[in-house]
């Protein structure tokens, strides 16, 4: 099994702890009210939601992907930092036996926040992933950020 990792930041106007709430802690509920297109629904299979859970995303008819079902590793609501990984699903094809992420808010000057995240990929095989291969799937994540920066502008009384 190889490993390969990814890192990148994303500057956001939003509070690091709203970007949290709404990302994070209530992501099953807000993502796919506001994106439905892409995601049908989203819920604990197994679990309370916290850290060991288990959740299933139904991705909608449009997408290229099916399912995907993720374990909740570390919720830290106090330091704004989550890790889950990808176990199951569409997305892992045949060559990736699992993707682990951690996600981080930091407070920037201006009262927006820093998002840091790391994705690790466990290949199957020596296959080793490119910076190539994982463009799209880190701008469909900067699209899904955009499109909750955007709700949160609008609605400022939204996890406040």
């Amino acid at each position: 099994m190889g490993v390969s990792t990814f890192t990148y930041e994303h500057l956001s106007p939003i509070a690091p702890s709203r970007s949290f709430k709404a990302l994070i802690t209530d992501s099953r509920i807000l993502l796919p009210k506001l994106l439905p297109h892409f995601i049908k629904d989203a819920t604990v299979i197994q679990g309370d939601g916290e850290a060991g859970s288990i959740e299933q995303i139904n991705f909608a008819e449009r997408s290229p992907f099916k399912y995907m079902k993720q374990r909740i590793d570390v919720v830290d609501k106090d330091n704004l930092v989550c890790k889950y990984t990808m176990i199951e699903g569409d997305p892992l094809g045949e060559k990736l036996e699992s993707i682990a992420y951690e996600v981080k808010f930091e407070a920037t000057s201006d009262g927006g926040c820093l998002c840091k995240m790391t994705s690790k990929y466990n290949t199957i095989g020596e296959f080793e992933v490119k910076e190539e291969e994982v463009k799209e799937g880190r701008e469909s994540t900067i699209g899904i950020y955009r499109v909750m920066e955007a709700y949160l502008q609008e609605n400022p009384q939204v996890y406040a």
